[in-house]
């Protein structure tokens, strides 16, 4: 009874060494790929005018915002207000600050989300062409050595250049 038991796990760890050692590993380098890629140019410049028309924005309104600031500590200086005009200037300001605050994190927002807008079919169309290339050459796992994961890898298994092709680079 003890040696059938003993045979058969000696059995179950052949079959799984046998079925580990015929499984093919690839790796291939996402970040080089990404930046290859024609489309990642023309959505980074897109999201880089975005950002600068939201900065612009915000910069005119923090401009707009240290103007009436400034007038007001000069008519306050100068006595042209009355102490119960002051706290009405005051807090005025004080909305306007809180604006800009809104406006600073809903940009911040907008940027997020235009990111994910722009690059989230590049990501994809890559995803796919991984896929592709995995299915095609019989990989059953791609690694992706830009961010460290890997620690050795023969070049042969580098499927970069396969991916490359599949996506017409």
């Amino acid at each position: 009874m003890k040696s059938i038991k003993i045979t058969i796990v000696l059995a179950v760890a052949i079959l799984c060494t046998v079925s580990l050692s015929a499984q093919k590993f690839g790796y291939l380098n996402s970040a080089e790929l990404f930046q290859e890629i024609p489309e990642v140019k023309e959505a980074q410049a897109n999201l880089e005018t975005y950002q600068a028309q939201l900065q612009k924005k915000g910069q005119a309104m923090l401009t707009a915002y240290q103007t009436e600031y400034q007038t007001l500590g000069q008519k306050a200086q100068q006595g042209e207000l009355s102490p119960k005009a002051q706290e009405v200037e005051a807090q005025k300001l004080k909305n306007k600050e809180l604006e800009i605050s809104k406006f600073q994190q809903e940009s911040e927002q907008k940027i997020f989300k235009k990111n994910e807008t722009l690059f989230k079919p590049i990501r994809d169309k890559i995803q796919a062409a991984i896929d592709a290339v995995a299915k095609e050459n019989g990989y059953a796992y791609i690694f992706d050595y830009s961010v460290g994961v890997l620690i050795y890898a023969d070049d042969s298994t580098d499927v970069t250049g396969l991916v490359k092709a599949k996506l017409g680079m």
